[in-house]
Parts: C-alpha cells; sequence; structure tokens
C-alpha cells in the first residue's frame, strides 16, 4: 500500500526527456537509462536466472538488513527459486545497472548485496576490466552466487561475506583511493544507508556513480533518499522510482530529476 501511494506522487511529478535542459541528463536518459537494445551478456545472465528458478535446492537463509518483501523473520529457510524470483533484481533494472556501467566504465564497483549473483553478473559483464566487489552477508547464498560466476566465468568478481556493518569498511581499506561506482542493495533501512553512503563518500570523486536501491520501499527509504539529494556534496540526482542515481559533477548545476522509468 505505502508503495502504490508512493509510485502515485513519483508519477505525478516525473516526466521524460521533453523539457530536460541539463544536457548531461538528456543524453543519460535518451542514450542510457531508455535504451532497449540488447547486448550479448543478456541471454547469457538469464539462462543463469532460468536454472535458479527451476532449482529445487532450499537454503537457511539469514537477512541482516530490513527483511524480505514476502517473509518477516531474519533467518528462514527459503528455496532458490523463490529467491530468484522475489529477492534478485528483475531484468529490467538489471539490465539498466549493465548499460549504467557499460556508459560511464567505471574501474572499480562495489556492489552492496550480492543475493544470488545475477545483478553482479550484469555489473562484471558490462565491462570485464572493471574491479567489482560485492558484499554478501548469508553464507548460503554467497555459496550460490559463487556458483553463478563459475557458470558464467566471471574472472573479475571478488565476493565478500559476512555483516556488511564490519565487511564494508575493512573493504575500503583495502580499496585505492578512487570508488568509481557503488550499488546500494545492502539494507533498507535509514541509518545504515546513510552510514553505507557516507563511508563509500570517502572514496568517491567527481565522476562517481551512486545507485541506491528501492528508495521509495518504505518511509524510511524515502527517508535516506531525501537527506541523501540534500547532501552538500551531492550535484545532481536522478529519481527512477525503482533507483536513484547520484552524482557528485563540480561543474553541474545543483539539480533533482523526477523521470519516468
Amino acid at each position: 500500500m505505502y508503495q502504490s501511494f508512493a509510485y502515485l506522487r513519483y508519477w505525478l511529478r516525473s516526466g521524460n526527456a521533453h523539457g530536460l535542459h541539463s544536457p548531461f541528463v538528456f543524453g543519460l536518459y535518451t542514450t542510457v537509462i531508455c535504451h532497449d537494445g540488447q547486448y550479448r551478456a543478456y541471454p547469457l545472465i538469464e539462462a543463469r536466472r532460468q536454472a535458479l528458478l527451476a532449482s529445487d535446492q532450499v537454503l537457511d537463509v539469514c537477512d541482516f538488513g530490513a527483511g524480505s518483501r514476502v517473509a518477516n523473520t531474519n533467518t528462514r529457510r527459503r528455496a532458490v527459486r523463490d529467491i530468484a524470483r522475489h529477492a534478485a533484481k528483475p531484468l529490467r533494472l538489471a539490465q539498466l545497472l549493465f548499460r549504467l556501467v557499460n556508459h560511464f566504465r567505471p574501474a572499480t564497483v562495489l556492489e552492496l548485496g550480492t543475493s544470488l549473483g545475477l545483478t553482479t553478473a550484469y555489473l562484471a559483464l558490462a565491462d570485464s576490466r572493471a574491479q567489482v566487489v560485492t558484499f554478501e552477508g548469508c553464507p548460503a547464498t554467497a555459496a550460490v552466487a559463487r556458483e553463478t560466476f563459475a557458470a558464467l566465468g566471471l574472472a573479475n568478481v571478488r565476493l565478500v561475506a559476512g555483516n556488511l556493518d564490519e565487511t564494508l569498511p575493512a573493504t575500503l581499506e583495502t580499496l585505492g583511493q578512487r570508488l568509481d561506482f557503488v550499488f546500494f542493495d545492502g539494507n533498507h533501512r535509514y541509518e545504515p544507508t546513510l552510514r553505507y553512503f557516507e563511508q563509500c563518500l570517502a572514496k568517491a570523486h567527481e565522476n562517481s556513480v551512486f545507485v541506491l536501491d528501492d528508495i521509495h520501499w518504505s518511509a524510511e527509504m524515502e527517508q535516506a533518499w531525501t537527506a541523501i539529494k540534500a547532501h552538500p556534496a551531492v550535484t545532481v540526482t536522478v529519481d527512477l522510482f525503482y533507483v536513484g542515481l547520484v552524482f557528485f559533477h563540480k561543474k553541474q548545476p545543483r539539480q533533482d530529476f523526477w523521470l519516468r522509468y
């Protein structure tokens, strides 16, 4: 119910390319966000998705975040096929992430929340030169994600297993000074979302791209999204309802966009 009202607010406020006065956002929207062409990686990853959707394997899943949309407990038995159906990013959003990485060509990509590794695969296959570091709290889910990486022959992915509150700060210390692309999908609560954002922001630069998932998932996530948009380091944001894009271009005028996707 909350998301229905949130979507109505978003729809009434959002628009398309018509009237976009930012050349940067206009180009991004028309050539990347709305791109509907195919890439060779798409069917390879979607074949893996179908295999997971058909899997009879059952996992003991632990959730360090805000929980699942379809279950309220933080530790439970879940079938791989159900995780693939409900928790894995849908094709449309995963392929948007692929196009963003393909367009911006980041050298270092962080993904906070691996799940079964399908979205990770889209991030990694968008540019095989990129170093993709992905974080997963649940050991059982991480094991299936590693099988996904092996099945797709991904050599540019490093999976870090464990509680993100502990693994993210430790891993950031081992990375270089520049963090190019981050996909935040590790916790759907206000305080952890802002904390992870600040931790990654310490290594961001003018051309970094941050993508936040489920920004209208709850009142708490909308509050976090509002706080991030108001952060002094942020210059441009794009609200696509399902995800929010954050940019730090110092020469760009301070603007927030709501675009239909």
